[in-house]
């Protein structure tokens, strides 16, 4: 997997706890949440109904684990590493995401 540069998305203020934004990164779309204290970037694009919408996901927690439902479908994916909790096989693409002097930056993945 190939790592792309830090690219300033948003003052940290502007992400609401336990709500997601969208951003377009580098023409990637993006879902940015902040939730536990912690950031989590992935995907914007909702791997089983093609949707851009997972910004609109609904954030929560299972067994401890930060997580987002889909808001089509309603699967439930873990914001730490991407993976579907209900289908084998499924998963959302994971980015780097950092705050530096309260801005918001998003470091892209992309695979090989």
């Amino acid at each position: 997997m190939r790592t792309l540069d830090w690219t300033p998305v948003c003052p940290l203020d502007r992400l609401d706890p336990d709500r997601g934004v969208a951003a377009l990164v580098d023409g990637v779309q993006v879902a940015l949440f902040r939730t536990g204290g912690e950031l989590y970037a992935i995907d914007n694009l909702d791997p089983v109904g093609g949707a851009y919408v997972m910004s609109r996901g609904i954030v929560g927690s299972r067994g401890g684990l930060p997580t987002v439902a889909s808001p089509l479908h309603k699967q439930v994916y873990d914001l730490r590493t991407g993976r579907c909790l209900e289908l084998a096989g499924v998963a959302l693409r994971r980015h780097g995401i950092r705050c530096r002097e309260g801005l918001v930056e998003v470091r892209l993945r992309q695979e090989q």
